[in-house]
């Protein structure tokens, strides 16, 4: 590819020839002749000058550098678009795919790829060049839609249905039971989970996910979020759009979640929690329930993130302050000693 062509892909501004090749991405401080690199914070700007890369993303031109730049408002998403175009995946196509099993009454669409191994029950509905692997378990009556990826051992249980480009990577659960016992007679008795999940439009859900089916209703993933490797998802969450939870994330039932919400690493959201659009939970941070505001939150429970350094920095200064609070204390023992040894008149 030239690097007017990439370009043009980007929208972005040229400050060398648009003819130059390039055949690869790599980092800065890798590049050489044919790689394509980025610069997406000043710190990096000191390996633009000695780059042998053929051309460099930036976010504004730099004076001095022989090297062709290319000028973007977001270095990190032509990065990304480098890698899309530079290296497509390709589909590796089924050994035999007349070892899966499709249920007669299951409605493919055109050019969808099922692998050996893959179940697919009655009734479901797979949409166009949607591409299931082997291992895959696809439920009574699930819907999938168009252009989805449905990875090794994904199980996608009955009546929950999938969205256009859904990726669903190895070893992820869609529609297992909630969680959800009455205590009767000393005895846990199950409540019947007889609700559904439904994944909108572009999610993408990492490894070994799951997420669970509604009590009654629908547990619901909006459009666009992005789940990583290792996270629970319990009955009758709503999560709305462009979402980011990171790995070991456990989000308990009845969860209301916002649009544009990022929730990081190994943090816990109790039942029946509230949370605005646009707030951030930080690692290993945990909600005991109520209403989240927009704004940027830590520790256990979340705190505002200005007030918790605080209280952090002070939790720091104990020992010393314990160690000054003992002094003061056999200050004031000897003081109180000397008080009534003078009251007594010794």
């Amino acid at each position: 590819m030239k690097t007017g062509e990439f370009a043009e892909i980007v929208e972005g501004e040229l400050t060398g020839g648009a003819d130059v090749e390039i055949t690869g991405v790599a980092a800065i401080e890798d590049a050489g002749p044919g790689d394509i690199t980025f610069i997406a914070s000043p710190k990096f700007m000191k390996y633009l000058s000695a780059s042998r890369a053929s051309c460099v993303i930036v976010r504004e031109f730099a004076e001095g550098p022989s090297v062709t730049q290319l000028k973007v408002a977001n270095p990190y998403f032509a990065f990304a678009r480098a890698l899309e175009c530079l290296y497509p995946r390709t589909v590796d196509t089924p050994i035999d795919g007349g070892r899966a099993v499709v249920s007669e009454s299951a409605v493919l669409g055109d050019k969808v790829t099922v692998f050996p191994f893959a179940y697919i029950s009655d009734g479901a509905s797979i949409g166009a060049g949607t591409i299931i692997y082997p291992g895959a378990f696809i439920g009574r009556d699930v819907k999938i839609g168009r252009d989805c990826v449905i990875h090794a051992n994904v199980t996608i249980r009955e009546e929950c249905s999938l969205g256009d480009r859904v990726t669903a990577h190895a070893g992820s659960v869609i529609g297992s039971d909630g969680f959800g016992y009455v205590l009767e007679g000393g005895v846990h008795y199950k409540i019947p989970q007889i609700g559904k999940v439904v994944i909108e439009d572009d999610v993408e859900i990492g490894s070994n996910v799951s997420i669970d089916r509604a009590t009654i209703g629908e547990t619901r993933i909006g459009k666009g979020t992005k789940i990583d490797n290792l996270v629970q998802v319990a009955h009758n969450v709503k999560m709305g759009e462009h979402c980011i939870l990171v790995s070991q994330v456990g989000i308990s039932g009845s969860c209301d979640i916002g649009s544009h919400v990022t929730i990081a690493g190994q943090a816990g959201i109790a039942d029946h929690t509230t949370i605005d659009s646009d707030v951030i939970i930080g690692a290993r941070a945990a909600t005991m329930g109520g209403h989240v505001t927009k704004g940027f939150y830590l520790g256990a429970p979340v705190t505002p993130h200005r007030e918790f350094l605080r209280a952090q920095s002070l939790f720091l200064k104990l020992p010393d302050m314990n160690k000054k609070i003992k002094e003061l204390e056999d200050r004031l023992n000897k003081l109180q000693k000397e008080s009534k040894d003078d009251a007594s008149g010794n």
